[in-house]
């Protein structure tokens, strides 16, 4: 995963400028930003930063991290707002963030990545970064037949994988696993409250405040 997003920062956007994504994209963008309003939020796998200065519009503080420098590089060179600070770091681990707490937390295009099994032990790291309180969303792609890159294979633990081919001609195998609201509100479990899923054609958001 590490190489593959590093060959593809380059190229990664392209996903965001396909024809039949941009009205979704302008109102997932636009109502981002209004779940942060006025909170400290962690951004996890910021990646090349596309959902970053809509998430931060409003936001006292936002913390972008990723553990691959290449994307964060093109994320770090756009206009951001001021409350936007980077910072490498592995969203599958918290060690980087010291005794830093945060009020918020968000994480687009990532939780597809995760494997199944380490969804609720992945969620219950990051709600122990968090504060009472704190307002969670995660926003990530919906499979859609004849679109989505095909599922290659589901391997013996249900988690489902693609073959993708980048400019440079290389192969990569990816971890893309599509779960349903009862999936994810199980992995969250009882620490979520007034959880809303919502699921539009090419992406599904997942919003909760932490008891």
């Amino acid at each position: 995963m590490l190489d593959y997003y590093e060959r593809r920062a380059a190229e990664y956007e392209r996903i965001y400028r396909r024809p039949e994504r941009q009205a979704e994209l302008r109102r997932l963008e636009t109502s981002l930003g209004e779940h942060f309003a006025g909170r400290s939020v962690l951004e996890l796998a910021c990646g090349t930063g596309w959902w970053t200065p809509h998430g931060a519009a409003a936001a006292r503080r936002w913390l972008a991290t990723d553990l691959n420098p290449g994307p964060m590089e093109i994320a770090r060179a756009k206009t951001m707002p001021a409350s936007v600070e980077f910072r490498l770091g592995d969203a599958m681990a918290f060690e980087h963030l010291g005794d830093e707490r945060f009020d918020g937390a968000f994480a687009g295009c990532w939780w597809s990545h995760v494997e199944r099994a380490r969804w609720a032990p992945w969620l219950e790291a990051l709600h122990a970064r968090l504060q009472p309180g704190a307002r969670v969303v995660f926003l990530d792609n919906t499979f859609v037949a004849g679109r989505s890159t095909p599922i290659a294979r589901v391997d013996a633990h249900g988690d489902s994988w693609q073959l993708r081919r980048l400019d440079d001609g290389s192969t990569h195998e990816v971890l893309k696993n599509y779960p349903t609201h009862e999936q994810a509100l199980a992995a969250v479990g009882p620490r979520a409250r007034a959880p809303q899923w919502l699921e539009g054609e090419h992406f599904w958001v997942f919003s909760y405040h932490l008891a």
